[in-house]
């Protein structure tokens, strides 16, 4: 047999001499070889693939071919979570301890901009608003000013094939952070400048430490301002690895609306520029749509040009309350048909709107409420509000009521942005499992009612909040993290409304990003294909894994 491998291998071998890219040894190629060399070449000669032979090539050449190209699986398969249909809490991974060398190069790179503090490290290890875990902590801490440093940072982790987790704001909720297998937690929020803004342009140079909150307020006084916002405490590049949105994504869209560019430090430490400051190009593959999303899997964003908008000169936000859930989704269904131009859609069911009295002291009436917003001028803006207010009137809605001082406008969006931390004051001590589903627009009435039975009848307090006017959804699912009982029912209402959407041709996160808590979903929505075409660009730009190993892409998914 080792003489039938030998034989085999220097075929291959001698094949490969003349073709750079051979098709692989079939049963079905050998016996198309069969038939042909069971006649006499036209030489004369004798044939050269007897029969005898079919089978033992046939069992070579299949011996030939695992050598050759080994499956690429995530290491440790069946050791962390996010598998198909996996149920794990904690994040399970492989941990090694770092040389002592590396640790020296990077306090040689950054001096004091380094801690393995244990205190440090924990925190960065576990999010601030997520119930997910990890079974280990980052081993060092770096905090780089500089996108010099990033690279030699990302350059050395690379040479000792240590993970590397880029951290900004901390308020992602899906587990994007923690570091199942330890490494070098890159904590970017020292690199906060705005490096360039360009008035006429409208857009702006920032790094991406840089918070939209304090980003809105440097752009006020030149009439400017970043329509996204997410959670308070986020920064523009976490804000572009997780593809977030937030409630005024209806009118300016997502985060990859407006990216105009970034730089990007890839696993081998080379920087990139993913395309011109031009507002549109065709030129080339869109590399910054790609990095957009990409959870920190492909690499560091260390810089990232901003499309802006203009102040609108004059915004109302009106309330109006319903019924039922399904009337407030109807209405908002309904206004975004009429055609009109609205900011912001937002839905509260009763216990939202009850979290929020308690948490803020107010005494909103405890009913599903929509929230509405109307920007242009002031004459356009009421306009808008008289056509949604008949709207809503037709739809069972109640109390229909508008403001246009800007106090009061800031406070009614403050208290809508601060729901969830609303939320915890209904339960101290307690943590949130969060759904992100999103469904196409004319399916989002009959999700929420859906989900919405399913939560009411359960033991646990869950509340609804949705970017209504984008099909977007949040159900905050409220547990004890010490009772069993209490997690399990939180996952299996979490698991209900992720299929319920997908049967609706939906998604299993909107805006929030995979991270560790949406790996499961994704082939379900996608496909094995479009998983296995990630695994290739990510084994392609990342062939050693470090970049946040153990997210985005489930560990189940080979090549």
């Amino acid at each position: 047999m080792v003489f039938f491998v030998n034989l085999i291998s220097r075929l291959a071998a001698s094949s490969r001499s003349r073709l750079l890219h051979p098709p692989p040894l079939t049963y079905s190629s050998l016996l198309s070889i069969s038939s042909q060399s069971t006649r006499s070449n036209s030489d004369g000669s004798p044939p050269s693939w007897p029969r005898f032979l079919i089978p033992l090539a046939a069992a070579a050449s299949s011996i030939a071919f695992t050598i050759e190209y080994p499956a690429l699986c995530e290491p440790g398969l069946g050791q962390r979570v996010g598998g198909k249909d996996s149920t794990d809490l904690v994040v399970r991974g492989s941990h090694k301890r770092l040389p002592e060398e590396f640790v020296a190069e990077l306090r040689s790179i950054l001096q004091d901009n380094v801690t393995v503090d244990y205190d440090e490290r924990y925190f960065h290890g576990k999010p601030q608003n997520s119930f997910h875990r990890a079974v280990n902590i980052p081993d060092v801490v770096v905090y780089p000013r500089s996108q010099d440093e990033v690279q030699k940072i990302v350059l050395a982790c690379n040479k000792y094939k240590i993970p590397v987790v880029p951290y900004g704001g901390a308020t992602s909720i899906e587990g994007h952070t923690l570091a199942p297998s330890a490494g070098v937690c890159i904590d970017l929020t020292l690199m906060n400048k705005v490096k360039s803004l360009n008035i006429e342009d409208m857009d702006v140079v920032v790094e991406p430490g840089v918070g939209w909150i304090e980003l809105n307020e440097y752009l006020k006084p030149y009439g400017l301002f970043f329509p996204l916002d997410p959670g308070p405490g986020a920064t523009i590049g976490g804000m572009c690895a997780t593809r977030c949105s937030g409630s005024l994504a209806v009118r300016y869209g997502t985060m990859r609306d407006n990216v105009i560019s970034l730089q990007v430090v890839l696993a081998n430490g080379e920087l990139i520029k993913t395309a011109s400051r031009a507002r549109k190009s065709a030129a080339g593959y869109d590399l910054t749509r790609l990095m957009i999303g990409s959870e920190g899997t492909l690499g560091v964003i260390t810089e990232v040009t901003l499309r802006l908008q203009k102040l609108p000169s004059h915004s109302v936000v009106a309330m109006c309350n319903f019924p039922t859930i399904k009337d407030a989704a109807d209405v908002a269904i309904a206004t975004m048909h009429s055609g009109i131009q609205v900011s912001r859609v937002e839905l509260l069911d009763e216990v939202q709107v009850r979290a929020i009295n308690v948490a803020n002291g107010k005494n909103l009436p405890e009913v599903p409420t929509l929230m509405f917003e109307f920007i242009g001028t002031e004459a356009y803006a009421r306009e808008q509000t008289l056509i949604v207010q008949k709207i809503a009137t037709e739809h069972k809605g109640t109390d229909f009521v508008f403001v246009e001082e800007p106090e009061a406008k800031t406070e009614l969006w403050k208290i809508r942005k601060e729901a969830l931390w609303a939320g915890f004051a209904m339960a101290p001590g307690y943590e949130a499992m969060i759904t992100d589903v999103c469904v196409p627009l004319s399916r989002l009435a009959e999700c929420i009612s859906l989900s919405k039975e399913q939560l009411d009848a359960s033991s646990l307090l869950c509340m609804v909040i949705a970017h209504a006017g984008d099909g977007n959804f949040h159900t905050i699912i409220l547990f004890d993290p010490n009772n069993e009982e209490q997690r399990k029912e939180a996952e299996r209402l979490n698991h209900l409304m992720v299929h319920t959407a997908l049967s609706m041709e939906g998604t299993c996160t909107g805006e929030h990003g995979v991270g560790t808590g949406k790996m499961k979903y994704l082939e379900e929505e996608l496909g094995i294909g479009a998983l296995r075409t990630m695994k290739r660009i990510k084994s392609v730009i990342d062939p050693n894994n470090i970049m946040n190993p153990g997210k985005l892409i489930p560990p189940h998914v080979c090549l």
